[in-house]
């Protein structure tokens, strides 16, 4: 995710936002012996302007997700025309997410550096070219495969860095699969391949005509023209606010100098929380990843298409997730407030001071954010292994589709509730966070792909998801650990910014 200072804001429900008011609540004041000017907006942008935006980049969002998950229900078809085991067709999903964690660093870098709009679009058309080798790939030649998927992966690594905004990342995991069933079914294999690359081409045009630059260090709130290889070629944005401008030439930004990612690995908390996060997530690619084989062997009358349409429970599930964490996780921190306003009250302490401590050391942040997650683990892992002995004893197809849905629900709510923590603990690193949550996550869940497979042929089915079930229940003592040394950390954290002059540890 960006950090404050460079995110684009969106609307609240009001359609307003808190700095918008405060900008016009401050006003000349014509008694006053002092001209008080107006301060400059933090975006001069309008609420519809905004809400495009985030719509255009929501629309590249969903090629990250899609190109991968859009993959999975071909796996079989691919390992029977490429001649290969399983597990090497798993491999090139491996290796597209050893590169899906990796290139982040090196496009997050440059985007900070060049601007956002560039780099997105490049990585846009990376991804259509590398589709373009992939559709044409002789069924000779598994390695150029191999190779072009890890180009592919490249490609659509920034994608994952724009994807704060959730519109592609939740849509892809439920689009993808049916669009890949029923294009393979129907066209073949390589036709998912050429509906990317002229998908994704589509996507980039419209960027180059429509998406502004928004890296506040380069166009500061939007009235600093940027360089003109990053302006749109139709600047529909903006240019109502730039033309009642008065003429007064905004401050130029500095830009920020690199800050490595990987020294946020240092904090303990915080690595103990990615650490969490990436094993549930990993956990989640092992069965995600095979749903198309499990499938396709326990009940051998499916069509692409209709493999494609099962991967509908567990994309649905997560979307569905994503809702229902966002609102609990809200519910749950309001309810910690109001417990240490009550206690504070019965200690003849102001409640009202006491409320607004949740910025500062006192409030237990950890807390209120992960005591729910052991619920959410339980329920995941009962999800886990009915889905794995459903598929074990051949029952009706409904049975594993409805344990699916309770995979993705979960998935989606452990994931939201520690990524939310981990951001509220350094809110001023959303960039460096991301970088690493995608590096660990990516890690984990590689690992998880290239042995899934050799698992599954090893245990069958029930026993190889009770064994994904055991890695949650393993790793759930990690929300104590947090819980109870997270103060700890914060605290050392602010004593150490407040020694070095308030540089970022």
């Amino acid at each position: 995710m960006s950090s404050n200072d460079e995110r684009v804001d969106t609307p609240t429900a009001s359609g307003t936002h808190d700095h918008d008011l405060q900008d016009r609540e401050v006003k000349k004041d014509p008694e006053s012996p002092l001209d008080v000017s107006e301060p400059e907006p933090h975006s001069i942008y309008t609420s519809t302007e905004k809400w495009a935006i985030v719509a255009l980049i929501g629309f590249g969002g969903l090629f990250s997700p899609l190109s991968s998950n859009i993959y999975f229900p071909v796996i079989p078809t691919l390992s029977e025309v490429f001649h290969k085991s399983i597990e090497l067709i798993n491999l090139t999903v491996t290796m597209y997410i050893v590169f899906q964690g990796l290139a982040p660093m090196f496009w997050g870098t440059l985007a900070d550096s060049y601007g956002r709009r560039l780099m997105f679009i490049c990585c846009l058309l990376l991804l259509s070219v590398s589709c373009v080798g992939l559709a044409l790939v002789p069924t000779n030649a598994y390695w150029l495969l191999l190779f072009l998927r890890c180009f592919q992966s490249a490609g659509s690594a920034r994608v994952v860095f724009f994807g704060v905004y959730n519109i592609g990342p939740l849509v892809g995991p439920a689009v993808g699969p049916v669009l890949g069933g029923a294009l393979g079914d129907h066209l073949g294999w390589r036709s998912i391949f050429w509906f990317l690359c002229i998908a994704s081409a589509a996507c980039a045009l419209t960027l180059i005509l429509f998406l502004p630059e928004t890296l506040r260090s380069l166009v500061g709130n939007g009235s600093i023209p940027p360089p003109t290889i990053s302006r749109p070629v139709i600047p529909l944005f903006g240019r109502g606010a730039r033309a009642r401008s008065t003429g007064t030439a905004p401050p130029t930004r500095k830009r920020k100098p690199f800050q490595n990612p990987l020294r946020l690995l240092f904090n303990p908390d915080i690595l103990i929380l990615l650490t969490f996060n990436g094993l549930i997530c990993a956990v989640f690619y092992g069965v995600n990843t095979s749903i198309a084989t499990v499938l396709h062997e326990t009940y051998p009358t499916l069509s692409e298409t209709e493999l494609g349409l099962c991967y509908i429970a567990i994309g649905g599930g997560m979307l569905l997730g994503s809702v229902i964490s966002g609102k609990l996780l809200d519910w749950d921190y309001q309810r910690v407030k109001r417990g240490m306003s009550l206690l504070s009250f019965k200690c003849g302490e102001d409640p009202d001071q006491t409320a607004t401590a949740e910025e500062g050391d006192a409030f237990p942040i950890e807390k209120a954010r992960m005591r729910l997650v052991p619920v959410l683990v339980a329920c995941f892992v009962a999800s886990c292994v009915a889905y794995g002995w459903c598929i074990e004893r051949g029952v009706n197809l409904a049975g594993p589709l409805v344990f699916l849905v309770g995979v993705g629900i979960f998935t989606m709510a452990i994931m939201n509730s520690a990524q939310t923590l981990i951001l509220d603990l350094v809110p001023s690193q959303g960039s460096s966070v991301t970088a690493c949550n995608n590096l660990v996550r990516c890690a984990l869940s590689a690992a998880m792909v290239a042995v899934i497979q050799l698992i599954l042929d090893a245990l069958g089915a029930g026993w190889t998801y009770v064994l994904l079930a055991g890695l949650c229940v393993v790793a759930s003592p990690l929300i104590w650990v947090v819980i109870r040394i997270g103060p700890g950390c914060r605290a050392k954290r602010k004593r150490v910014q407040e020694g070095s002059g308030g540089a970022r540890v």
